[in-house]
C-alpha cells in the first residue's frame, strides 16, 4: 500500500469527525442556536449513560470470545503502558510548564487517554479493505480487526471511565473549592465595621472546624476512597463492558442474543441501534463546544505543542521500544495484525470521552474543544506517518 494511499485511509475518519465537527460548531452559533449550552449538556448526558455503555457491549458481545480474551493478554497490559506513559509525560508538562489548576486534569488526561476505540473502528477496517493491504483477505483481516478493536474499546473504555474520569473529576473537585475559597475571600460591605468580638469569634470558629478535620479518622478516609472507587466503576460505560465480556466470553448467554436464531436477537439489535448515535453524538457536542472555546478559551500554545509532542513524538517511539521488548520475550501473538493494533495505541488522538467528562463535571469545556481541534488536525498526518513506519517495522 503506497504512502499516498496510506494517507487518504489514515484521513479520512479524522476528516469526517472535523467535518462534523464543524457542523456542531455552525448549530451551536446564534443564528442557528440549536445546540446551545442547555442542550449540549443534556445530550452529553444521554451519550454517557445510553449511547456510549450501548457501543461498548454492542461491540464486545458480537467480536470477542473467551478464547481471544485468553490469548491476547498482553492487550490490556499495553493499553495500561500507553495510559502509564502518557500519563508521566503529561504529569511533566503540568509541571514544567505549570497551567491553571482547572487544565491540569485536562491536559494529563489527553496526553494518557488515546481514542482506542471510536477511531480504530473506523481505520483498522479502512486499512483492511484497501487494494494492496499488507494484512492479507480483506474480509478476515476486517472480521478479525474488529474483534481487536472491540476488545480494545472495552479495555480502553474501562481504563478510561476509572483512571481518566478520576483525574477530570479531580480537577473538577479542585476548581470548584478554588472558586469557592476566592467566592469567602471577598470583602463584604455590610462587615465593614465589624468589631473585635466578631473576629475573636471567626477566630475561634476557624480553631474548632480544624480541630474537626484533625478529629477525621485514616479509617473514614480509606472508606471514602473506596467509596469513589466503586462510584467510578459503576460508571454507566464500565458496567457495559464487564457484561459485554461476559456475555461475549459465554457462550450459552452469547447464543441468547447473538445470530439470526437467537431468541433474544432483538435486544442485540436494538442495543447497537443506539451504539450508532455515539461518535455523531460526541462529534457534534466537541463541534459546539469548539464555538465557545475559540471565544473564551486561554490555552497557551506551549502547552497545545506540549500535548501534540506527547501524544505523537514521544508515546510512539516508546511504544515501539516497549513492543520491540515484549516481542523479544514471546509476550506477543504472531498475527501481524495484532502487532500493527498494538504500535498503533501508542499514536492515536486523545478520547473523545475526555469531551463527554468535561461537559459532565463542567471544567475546562472550552480548553478541551481547543486541544482536541489541535490534535485530530494534527493527527491526520501523524496516524499516516506512524502508520506507515509500523508497517515497515512489521513487514
Amino acid at each position: 500500500m503506497g504512502f499516498w494511499t496510506l494517507f487518504e485511509v489514515a484521513s479520512m475518519p479524522i476528516l469526517q469527525m472535523l467535518l462534523i465537527s464543524v457542523l456542531g460548531a455552525l448549530m451551536a452559533t446564534n443564528y442557528f442556536n440549536i445546540l446551545h449550552s442547555d442542550t449540549r449538556r443534556s445530550l452529553n448526558k444521554i451519550v454517557f449513560v445510553v449511547f456510549t455503555p450501548s457501543i461498548t457491549f454492542a461491540s464486545l458481545t458480537k467480536t470477542v470470545t473467551l478464547d481471544d480474551i485468553i490469548s491476547w493478554w498482553f492487550m490490556p497490559i499495553n493499553i495500561g503502558l500507553t495510559f502509564l506513559v502518557g500519563g508521566i509525560l503529561g504529569w511533566l508538562v503540568v509541571k514544567i510548564l505549570k497551567p491553571e489548576v482547572h487544565l491540569e486534569g485536562l491536559i494529563i488526561a489527553t496526553c494518557s487517554t488515546g481514542n482506542l476505540g471510536n477511531l480504530l473502528l473506523l481505520v483498522i477496517p479502512a486499512i483492511c479493505k484497501e487494494d494492496g493491504s499488507p494484512f492479507g483477505d480483506h474480509g478476515i483481516c476486517a472480521s478479525v480487526g474488529l474483534s481487536y478493536v472491540s476488545f480494545s474499546m472495552a479495555v480502553g473504555g474501562f481504563y478510561i471511565w476509572t483512571y481518566t474520569y478520576h483525574l477530570i473529576r479531580s480537577s473538577s473537585v479542585k476548581f470548584k473549592a478554588i472558586k469557592a475559597e476566592n467566592a469567602l475571600k471577598k470583602p463584604n460591605m455590610d462587615l465593614v465595621d465589624a468589631n473585635e468580638k466578631s473576629h475573636l469569634l471567626q477566630h475561634d470558629d476557624t480553631e474548632n472546624q480544624m480541630i474537626k478535620v484533625c478529629e477525621v479518622s485514616s479509617w473514614s478516609k480509606i472508606a471514602r476512597t473506596l467509596n469513589k472507587i466503586v462510584e467510578e466503576l459503576l460508571a454507566p460505560p464500565t458496567i457495559a463492558a464487564i457484561l459485554g465480556l461476559i456475555f461475549g466470553s459465554i457462550t450459552w448467554l452469547k447464543n441468547l442474543i447473538i445470530g439470526s436464531n437467537a431468541p433474544l436477537r432483538v435486544i442485540q439489535d436494538t442495543v447497537k441501534l443506539l451504539g450508532d448515535g455515539t461518535i455523531p453524538c460526541i462529534t457534534l457536542i466537541l463541534g459546539g463546544n469548539l464555538t465557545q472555546g475559540l471565544k473564551k478559551a486561554k490555552v497557551k500554545p506551549m502547552i497545545i505543542i506540549a500535548v501534540v509532542c506527547v501524544r505523537y513524538i514521544f508515546s510512539p517511539l516508546l511504544g515501539i521500544l516497549v513492543l520491540k521488548a515484549a516481542s523479544k520475550f514471546g509476550f506477543l501473538a504472531a498475527d501481524p495484525l495484532y502487532k500493527f493494533v498494538l504500535m498503533i495505541q501508542y499514536t492515536l488522538p486523545p478520547a473523545m470521552n475526555i469531551g463527554t467528562m468535561t461537559q459532565l463535571f463542567d471544567v475546562a469545556q472550552e480548553e478541551c474543544s481547543v486541544l482536541f481541534l489541535w490534535t485530530y488536525l494534527a493527527a491526520a498526518f501523524a496516524l499516516t506517518i506512524w502508520s506507515t513506519i509500523f508497517m515497515w517495522l512489521l513487514f
